[in-house]
């Protein structure tokens, strides 16, 4: 087994887990955890709002440097999850508008922190279909496009069964992650 429990990319994997769970209760007082999305408790205006955004820019800068240490020649898997891992920094820098109605909000902010979360989404699910033709084990190819329709899966319900939207986005992150650190443990061999 690798040292992948030193990596940069389990330590802010503990910590998305733990500001997942914990910080709503430091958000806005109308932020229901099984409704509301990890986007909007670092929504503009929100209280500890830079918790979630520094979470999110902390994510992508351990993935994008877990992917270029260990993905080597395979550069089409490296650019598609350092795109994840850039778009998952921006959605730290662009904020979500506000849950409270009526609160004044940067709405390019907003768009631009839209643009940047389904870029995440889509290229995670790229990133997840296309390490299946670069697994060597059976059992990984069958994990990697697993994860791959549970991540499609899971973004169809976030937005067709709003009112579960932030349970479906719970276990889209702590699944995605949980695989990206089983990926990253044993990585294919590019030579």
């Amino acid at each position: 087994m690798s040292n992948i429990k030193k990596s940069p990319l389990f330590v802010t994997y503990i910590i998305l887990l733990v500001v997942m769970i914990v910080l709503p209760f430091f958000s806005v007082p109308s932020y229901v955890i099984w409704k509301n999305t990890t986007s909007h408790l670092g929504a503009q205006n929100a209280p500890n709002a830079w918790i979630m955004n520094v979470t999110f820019i902390l994510l992508g800068i351990a993935t994008f440097y877990e992917s270029w240490r260990k993905l080597g020649k395979f550069y089409f898997q490296k650019i598609v999850i350092s795109i994840f891992a850039i778009g998952l920094m921006m959605t730290g820098v662009f904020q979500h508008a506000p849950i409270i109605e009526g609160v004044e909000f940067n709405v390019f902010q907003d768009k631009m922190h839209s643009i940047f979360a389904s870029l995440v989404g889509f290229s995670f699910t790229l990133f997840a279909i296309s390490s299946t033709f670069i697994e060597s084990k059976m059992k990984k190819r069958y994990i990697a496009i697993s994860i791959g329709i549970l991540a499609t899966f899971l973004s169809v319900l976030i937005f067709n069964i709003s009112n579960l939207s932030g349970v479906w986005q719970r276990i889209l992150f702590a699944g995605s992650f949980a695989w990206l650190l089983y990926f990253f443990k044993d990585t294919p061999k590019s030579e």
